[in-house]
């Protein structure tokens, strides 16, 4: 199924907010913008199929959006947003190349209908995510990215949309379900894929450091610093930046990101001039940055930059057609990699490999069958994979007596598990549950 891509144009930050979760429920992509100049932007460099604009903002206003859309991007349909006070200028958008529009305030189900009825006029009812039949086309391997069922059919459907422009890209998804992996394959498949492709674990790198290694420093900075180095950015030049647990920014960093997106410049530490940067920035993260910004521990403004459009990668639990398929990829890396003969799956482990609620995702699959390849002879077997996978027990780590657990206890539950079955490694269970020891070691901190 062809996602639908719309462009939401309001310069309350809120009410971009409320129509990209009310929109994504729908299973519509969106794009984001807070102002004219930046909604221009993504229609010159990214593929939308609605324009859903604010009449009222500051500067230049969504009448002049609408008669821009019209004049170079006729194809593309707008919805105009209007309050009760300006809905004669909403008739006169309309005259001038908008297709309808919505009053405030209104209902997801009045959104809902408006957008469906522009969609069906120009579109027709193939467009509709509720008209569109979804089923599972057959195996691919897309750039790393292995699979058959329509959730990953949809996530290479969306980097196939996206690869091709420069917009600011935000991967969210939970821990082991292939967000650099996302990123690689936005970046390899696209035009620019000879240039460089720089990752960065922002988590990884000690927070007196992060900031120096991504945008570098000049000779005399700072104690330490004998030599100007360049940073991360300079090293991505001509290609893209792959921002890994963004989220653990520090503030300092985050502002020099901000003007990094903003500005398109770039200053080195202890330097007096700027650098102006071309290059695509893809972030990721495994939490919610819409809370942070929120909580005032993510600055809401870089949050709003990074997330002009979205590409959340969907867990193994939404995958399970694709398991037998990633399970058998990685039974033939490792062969290779061992110098093995590749060993098949017996049906019984394959069931339970299926049944599993894989918290930790694809890289915990990954973990397992490695594992299990080096204890097998031949063909792996029930008793060849980890005893928490074995367990009668595992529905207890969503009920407890007919009870649902909070998500915080059952993520407990299941690092006791892990830990369990790994004899107390924790280097072992960081690896299989997709996290670095420190991450680790702050969770155990609060069994």
């Amino acid at each position: 199924m062809k996602k639908i891509s719309i462009l939401l144009v309001d310069d309350s930050y809120d009410m971009l907010e409320v129509l990209h979760r009310q929109l994504g429920a729908l299973q519509y992509t969106t794009f984001q913008a807070s102002a004219v100049s930046d909604a221009i932007d993504i229609l010159q460099n990214s593929p939308v199929d609605l324009l859903i604009t604010d009449m009222r903002m500051p500067g230049l206003d969504g009448m002049h959006l609408v008669k821009y859309a019209k004049m170079h991007f006729p194809d593309i349909p707008v919805l105009v947003i209007t309050g009760f006070p300006s809905v004669s200028g909403a008739v006169e958008a309309v005259k001038s190349g908008a297709m309808d529009y919505l009053s405030k305030p209104f209902t997801a189900n009045e959104l809902k209908a408006a957008v469906e009825k522009i969609l069906k006029q120009r579109y027709g009812r193939a467009a509709l995510p509720s008209e569109a039949a979804s089923k599972e086309s057959e195996a691919f391997n897309y750039y790393g990215i292995i699979g058959q069922s329509e959730a990953a059919n949809e996530l290479v459907e969306l980097i196939e949309r996206v690869k091709d422009t420069r917009v600011t890209t935000l991967i969210q998804g939970e821990s082991g379900t292939g967000k650099e992996l996302v990123a690689r394959a936005i970046h390899y498949s696209s035009r620019h894929q000879q240039e460089p492709f720089v990752v960065v674990n922002c988590g990884a790198i000690p927070e007196n450091l992060l900031e120096s290694e991504l945008f570098g420093f000049v000779k005399g900075a700072f104690t330490g610093a004998y030599e100007t180095r360049p940073g991360f950015f300079q090293a991505a030049e001509g290609g893209t930046i792959f921002l890994d647990e963004v989220g653990t920014a520090s503030p300092s960093v985050q502002t020099r990101l901000l003007r990094a997106i903003q500005e398109k410049e770039i200053k080195m530490i202890g330097a007096s001039k700027t650098q102006r940067i071309d290059l695509r920035i893809i972030a990721a993260t495994n939490s919610d940055l819409y809370a942070l910004s929120q909580s005032g521990r993510f600055r809401e403004d870089l949050y709003y930059r990074l997330n002009v459009i979205t590409i959340p990668t969907p867990t193994l639990r939404e995958r399970r057609s694709d398991i037998p398929l990633l399970a058998h990829h990685f039974l033939d890396k490792y062969a290779r990699e061992f110098d093995r003969p590749r060993p098949g799956i017996n049906s019984t482990a394959l069931q339970l490999l299926q049944s599993h609620s894989w918290p930790g995702n694809i890289r915990e699959l990954e973990n397992i069958i490695q594992r299990a390849l080096i204890l097998c002879d031949g063909q792996i077997e029930a008793t060849h994979l980890p005893d928490y996978l074995k367990s009668p027990a595992e529905p207890a780590l969503s009920e407890n007596n007919g009870r649902l657990l909070p998500l915080k206890e059952v993520e407990q539950q299941y690092i006791r598990k892990v830990l369990e079955a790994t004899g107390g490694n924790k280097t072992k269970a960081a690896q299989i549950l997709g996290i670095n020891r420190k991450t680790l070691r702050m969770k155990l901190r609060k069994i």
